[in-house]
Parts: C-alpha cells; sequence; structure tokens
C-alpha cells in the first residue's frame, strides 16, 4: 500500500461529514470534478492526484477544526470523495 494510501485509511472524520461523502459518491466523475476540485486542467496518475488531495484535505480539516469562518463543507466533501474515488482507483490497479 503507498504512503498516501495507508494515510487515507488513518484519518478520521465527523459521521454526519462522511454520509455526505458516501451519497456524494454516486456522482462523482473523475473527469469532471477532479479537475474542479484540484483548480487544473490535465489530470495527473491517481497517486499524484490522491497526494495532492491528501494535501488539500489537510488544511480544509485544519479550516474546520478551528472554527474558521471560511471553511466551506461542500469544498470538503468534494475533496474526501476525489480522495477515496483515487485510492479505489489505485487500488483496482495491478502493481506493476
Amino acid at each position: 500500500m503507498s504512503e498516501a494510501a495507508q494515510l487515507l485509511s488513518q484519518i478520521r472524520r465527523p459521521r454526519l461529514l462522511m454520509r455526505a461523502v458516501r451519497i456524494a459518491m454516486r456522482e462523482y466523475n473523475r473527469e469532471r470534478d477532479l479537475k474542479r476540485v484540484l483548480r487544473q486542467d490535465r489530470l495527473l496518475s491517481p497517486l499524484r492526484m490522491l497526494e495532492r488531495l491528501i494535501v488539500l484535505e489537510e488544511a480544509l480539516e485544519e479550516s474546520r477544526v478551528s472554527g474558521d469562518a471560511a471553511y466551506n463543507a461542500c469544498q470538503h466533501i468534494e475533496a474526501l470523495v476525489a480522495m477515496i474515488a483515487e485510492a479505489r482507483l489505485i487500488r483496482s490497479r495491478p502493481a506493476a
């Protein structure tokens, strides 16, 4: 398991947040959503995208925990959905 995927398996988030993530997973589209979440035009390998998503999600979690007024729950949900989808994509591909 990659370091990024291992880190993903260790994170703990509030139950309500994760319930929203599970619901949003049904509508996830990698091409459309990943470009928007990371604000970039080109998609990289799932592992590289997961690494970037982890950094983004950590910043969002810090903002949530600190009570920052600029915290955006929708953005946090989108980042978590993308993280889970990329981790699943990595697991589904055969090891090189």
